[in-house]
């Protein structure tokens, strides 16, 4: 983990006044000059390869990552590299330092200037199952979080081209299809004896098993004037019809309004997103007082649920599944689980808040997929740094690491390396030659 000035990186649990209670071993990286290619650190592995996914112009290269006057530092330059005219970073703790609920924050100064648009400077979080730039590993697992054997399972969200809903509440641009997916690859519906990292339900379905996501921020400069804000979302599969989930006063909670409001992007046929942009503090930019600004999110994975007494069955206690996202030191938002509850129109069951072991991911790139790039503008070379990065958990719920018994990965990893070590092979079905399990939903035991 990347640790404060004072070189320690702490890892425990705290939820307002929760006791703290240590759960990982602390980290020095107060050492500058600092590199994160691989076998370098063991949280941490700086990438080499270009991001097609989001059309990046940019290659992401170890080179681009280090430790300076305390803090990590990622530099996207105007530098040719690997055939393209920019060179990004990206590092993540994939398969090395993974969690399951909790809270994260970190310290950010953000780079560039506050009214010039174009980077694109991110903290977010991955299910483990899934490497991010490995796009074999991430067919039929992103953005999935789902554990029921239904029509959410299926491709594009259909069996026998229904639900109508499906076929009809995406974009004019896609014909009204909902969902481009290629259907959740580790279900509940895989039959007996086909490949799956488990674990098996009590009634001898697979445990549903995915990459889901949660970006802790992707800043970006938008309005007028240009401010800068951050977007802090979570990206969800199976979809709501026409991606609108029930945002109600219970379900979406945006303490301050004056500088939070609703994202109007809420998803496209590859994903749902449930978001909301914040206006953060102007001074906390490269081009500012460079001012550490705290970001964060704290989560309760699953779905609600109540605490019954042994004695007379009645619920003593309800804990609500929830994900809330910290911004200028501040709660920002809340979502709670009944938000992405079951949608009668797409007859799509609950989605839990993930449950997977997840992964942290810091990146500093640019594309045009994520609004304009003023290339004339930006004052190339711009660092994002990163004072720190801590991971809290309640001492009744500590849950760390990446293979977890619950929600096994390291078998499954291992049996496939290739679709998490070789960033060439971009599908699973077709680059890697692999198939998707056979799916009782599909008619296929």
């Amino acid at each position: 983990m990347v640790g404060p000035v004072n070189g320690r990186q702490e890892v425990g649990g705290r939820r307002g006044s929760d006791e703290i209670d240590p759960c990982a071993s602390r980290h020095s990286h107060n050492t500058d000059g600092r590199t994160f290619y691989p076998g370098d650190d063991p949280y941490w592995e700086a990438l080499n390869l270009h991001y097609w996914a989001t059309n990046n112009m940019e290659w992401y290269d170890p080179a681009a990552i280090t430790t300076a006057n305390g803090s990590l530092e990622i530099t996207l330059s105007e530098k040719q590299t690997h055939g393209l005219d920019y060179q990004g970073g990206m590092m993540s703790s994939w398969n090395k330092f993974c969690f399951t609920g909790g809270r994260v924050e970190m310290a950010v100064v953000l780079p560039g200037a506050p009214n010039i648009v174009g980077l694109w400077p991110a903290i977010w979080m991955m299910g483990n199952l899934g490497r991010a730039g490995y796009g074999a590993s991430l067919e039929g697992t992103w953005p999935y979080t789902y554990d029921e054997c239904d029509v959410g399972t299926a491709p594009n969200q259909t069996l026998n081209g229904l639900p109508l809903a499906a076929t009809t509440s995406g974009a004019s641009n896609v014909n009204g299809a909902l969902s481009y997916l290629p259907g959740q690859r580790l279900s509940r519906c895989t039959c007996p004896g086909e490949s799956h990292p488990g674990p098996i339900h009590s009634d001898g379905t697979y445990v549903g098993r995915s990459a889901p996501e949660i970006d802790i921020f992707e800043a970006q400069i938008t309005g007028t004037p240009l401010i800068g804000q951050v977007s802090q979302s979570g990206q969800w599969a199976p979809f709501n019809e026409g991606y609108v989930w029930p945002n109600t006063s219970t379900n979406l909670v945006i303490p301050n309004p004056s500088i939070s409001g609703w994202n109007l992007y809420t998803g496209g046929s590859d994903q749902q997103a449930t978001s909301v942009v914040t206006n953060v503090n102007q001074d906390c930019y490269q081009t500012g007082t460079q001012c550490f600004n705290i970001y964060g999110i704290e989560y309760k994975p699953g779905f609600d649920d109540a605490v019954c007494s042994l004695f007379t069955g009645i619920h003593l206690l309800w804990r609500p599944a929830y994900i809330s996202w910290i911004a200028n030191g501040a709660l920002a938002w809340t979502i709670n689980a009944a938000g992405v509850g079951a949608d009668a129109a797409t007859e799509i069951s609950a989605r839990p808040v993930p449950q997977e072991p997840m992964y942290l991911l810091m990146n500093l790139g640019q594309s045009t997929n994520f609004g304009t790039v003023d290339t004339k503008h930006i004052p190339y070379p711009v660092t994002m740094r990163v004072d720190y990065i801590r991971v809290y958990q309640p001492k009744d719920a500590i849950n760390y690491g990446c293979d977890p018994e619950d929600f096994p990965t390291a078998d499954y990893i291992n049996r496939y390396i290739e679709a998490y070590t070789n960033p060439n092979l971009t599908t699973w079905r077709d680059d890697y030659g692999q198939p998707f399990p056979k799916s009782s939903s599909l008619g296929q035991c």
